[in-house]
């Protein structure tokens, strides 16, 4: 008969070892010897790294273009309002992490899913009537990607499927096809300002779809959706029986004409998961603090929900503390003109842009209702040399030193997305050379059947 004996051997100062010997039939075996294996490296990337793939990543890296030396680059590309230092952040938000640093209250570890008061500070923040709110319905997290990853990772198993916006945001398609989770990706109408198209969304759900993903404002297409077409939205969503995930990065984020509807203010009934964070209102992305919001009046999450958010949590023991410590001073005392200030400069970015690029032939424009970005569509028939929009935009590189993504980094080909966030001479500037790319390689109608021909 076969025995196994684990032997703990210490002394002294030592911490005990596990001494391991494996007795068969009265003989002893030392792990280093055991017969039939060959020790050898094979060391291998895991199963989910090689299924992480980064859209956006992937293009950018493989267009292999050098900008004209002539002229300076312009890089309307980033989503990250500080690289041209003309969008600086409020100095009540700076004075609040100074003085949680000078204090030292905040250098140790904090509760997984954030300290209390930190999200009672939150939960003040967004309570409202219609969607009320308590510390306890406050998940903080490293950044709103990390909350989108919570989301998906509580709602969604492999072999399951989420709805996606196209175009849209890569990270969605990043985490889930990561997690082993089907991206179904429903439409958006460039003729509706970016509206969803609501009978093929609906087309998609089957029993296999775990969440509904809906961004509002949206990146990359700056579009905000009223009232009624949210109302519309969770009319499919509380139908199809599907729960909501809210990228609401850029809540608030809308220009005057225009009025931003946190989701969850307008149903009862379907349960949602909002994803918000610091990065974009506050314009400190680099701080890494989100959160998720757990809207659930009906109870339909229930406890299981939450508890996975809470062990999920649990994977990097949560988010920035010194940031924590002065949320709820950055919350609650930055000054109403701040937004103010920052939503004018992008708004007038927006018009002028529009404006510019609407008057390039061949380039359609979307007018944008906040965010920080437009979609520009081109009409390809007119630009018959190149092949489709990343010929096009690494072009305009190679000729003219402006770098606007391709939309087809959001799944939306002949498009391209302009990030607004940039100072007003660089918007101007760009949209200049813009026109003088366009207007060499524009054909007419003629001209480019002629060009087709010749090839």
């Amino acid at each position: 008969m076969d025995s196994y004996l684990i032997q703990v051997n210490g002394r002294g100062d030592c911490a005990p070892v596990l001494d391991v010997h494996l007795k068969t039939n009265g003989n002893s075996i030392s792990p280093g010897k055991v017969k039939g294996r060959k020790p050898r490296w094979a060391v291998r990337a895991s199963e989910m790294s090689k299924k992480t793939f980064n859209p956006v990543r992937a293009i950018v890296d493989s267009m292999k273009v050098e900008p004209n030396p002539k002229k300076a680059m312009i890089s309307l590309s980033l989503g990250d309002p500080t690289v041209f230092g003309n969008l600086p952040t409020n100095d009540e938000v700076t004075r609040a992490v100074k003085e949680v640093l000078d204090s030292g209250c905040y250098n140790g570890y904090a509760p997984s899913v954030g300290y209390q008061s930190c999200r009672e500070a939150v939960a003040a923040y967004y309570n409202c009537p219609e969607a009320p709110l308590e510390a306890q319905d406050v998940i903080l997290t490293s950044g709103c990607s990390q909350a989108i990853e919570l989301a998906l990772a509580v709602l969604a198993n492999p072999g399951q499927n989420i709805l996606v916006p196209r175009p849209g945001f890569s990270l969605y398609k990043t985490l889930a096809l990561s997690m082993g989770i089907e991206v179904k990706l429903y439409n958006l109408l460039p003729e509706k300002a970016w509206e969803i198209d609501l009978k093929h969304l609906e087309s998609l759900v089957d029993e296999k779809t775990a969440c509904l993903i809906v961004n509002n404002p949206s990146n990359p297409c700056g579009s905000v959706f009223s009232k009624s077409h949210l109302q519309k939205i969770l009319a499919v969503a509380s139908r199809q029986c599907v729960p909501i995930l809210a990228d609401e990065i850029y809540g608030d984020m809308v220009f005057a004409d225009c009025k931003y509807e946190p989701i969850a203010t307008l149903s009862t009934n379907v349960p949602i998961l909002s994803c918000g964070g610091l990065a974009k209102r506050w314009l400190v992305p680099g701080w890494r603090m989100g959160w998720i919001l757990i809207h659930d009046r009906r109870d339909i999450f229930g406890n299981e929900i939450r508890d996975g958010l809470l062990r999920l949590s649990q994977r990097i023991l949560g988010p920035c503390t010194i940031v924590q410590g002065a949320l709820e001073r950055i919350l609650h005392r930055t000054p109403p003109e701040f937004y103010h200030n920052t939503l004018s400069i992008l708004k007038s970015n927006a018009d002028l842009c529009y404006a510019a690029l609407s008057a390039i032939p061949g380039l359609q424009p979307v007018r944008p209702a906040g965010a920080m970005y437009l979609m520009v569509e081109i009409e390809m028939e007119h630009f018959p040399e190149f092949e489709n929009d990343v010929e096009f935009t690494e072009r305009l590189i190679s000729e003219q030193s402006v770098f606007c993504l391709p939309a087809t980094c959001f799944e939306y080909p002949n498009f391209f997305r302009v990030v607004i966030t940039v100072p007003e001479e660089m918007i101007l500037e760009a949209c200049s050379r813009i026109q003088e790319f366009c207007e060499m390689h524009y054909q007419g109608a003629e001209g480019a059947q002629d060009l087709e021909c010749d090839k």
